[in-house]
């Protein structure tokens, strides 16, 4: 079975400069994400696919195969990430690479590591799936959780029997982490779209689950490798 690892890294971030190749205690954070993939010894390949050439010679510092560069379309403030992964499949085709499974690598979840990936194609084994998608539990219940009219009424906010419901006595939410969407190729590009038929979650640890989106996250990020790693 051959697999690629897919790390989404363009040069567009709006909200945080650069983020994708910012450092982050002492390296870029694309970095980590190669460098788990790698040390997984899972992957064939470790694509990182960026629209920026100097973002692809970072990534080929660490170990990437970077043979080519994003398209303008896939790169564009409207494409996702599901966009990047086909494009990425459809050029290696071209070069005569192909893969029966992809695991898309979000480079904003720095502390997602090699045995998370190991773990992740494991769980896909045993459950016999189609996609395999990390989770983490929610850090506050939905149940406790509302909207706020422009006014800002708490009238009829959290439903009398959730109230002052303790904690414990909720039922346990998940939420997707961004850090690992892996499935095989073939029922990505027939499906497109990878939770449906056989698609099931990999559940991490909250301290993994970290998803760099502003300063506030970066800063918090760095605080937990300088603690945990």
């Amino acid at each position: 079975m051959k697999n690629i690892a897919i790390i989404p890294a363009r040069s567009g971030s709006k909200g945080l400069p650069d983020k994708n190749i910012k450092p982050l205690a002492g390296k870029p954070l694309l970095a980590y994400s190669v460098e788990a993939a790698l040390q997984s010894g899972v992957f064939d390949v470790v694509h990182v696919s960026t629209d920026s050439e100097k973002y692809a010679e970072i990534a080929r510092e660490y170990g990437a195969d970077v043979p080519f560069l994003r398209s303008a379309e896939a790169s564009s403030d409207t494409a996702s990430s599901w966009d990047a992964v086909r494009e990425a499949i459809e050029n290696y085709s071209i070069f005569g690479k192909t893969f029966d499974t992809f695991m898309l690598l979000q480079p904003t979840s720095p502390l997602r590591d090699a045995k998370d990936i190991v773990e992740a194609y494991g769980c896909m084994i045993q459950k016999q799936a189609n996609a395999i998608v990390s989770v983490c539990e929610a850090d506050h219940s939905p149940l406790q959780c509302n909207i706020l009219p422009a006014d800002g009424s708490l009238a009829g906010f959290i439903k009398n029997e959730y109230m002052n419901a303790p904690r414990q006595m909720l039922e346990t939410y998940f939420k997707l982490n961004g850090a690992i969407y892996l499935a095989k190729t073939d029922f990505f590009l027939r499906s497109g779209d990878i939770y449906s038929d056989k698609c099931y979650a990999y559940i991490m640890d909250r301290k993994r689950s970290i998803d760099i989106d502003d300063q506030f996250d970066f800063d918090f990020a760095e605080m937990l490798i300088q603690k945990y790693k």
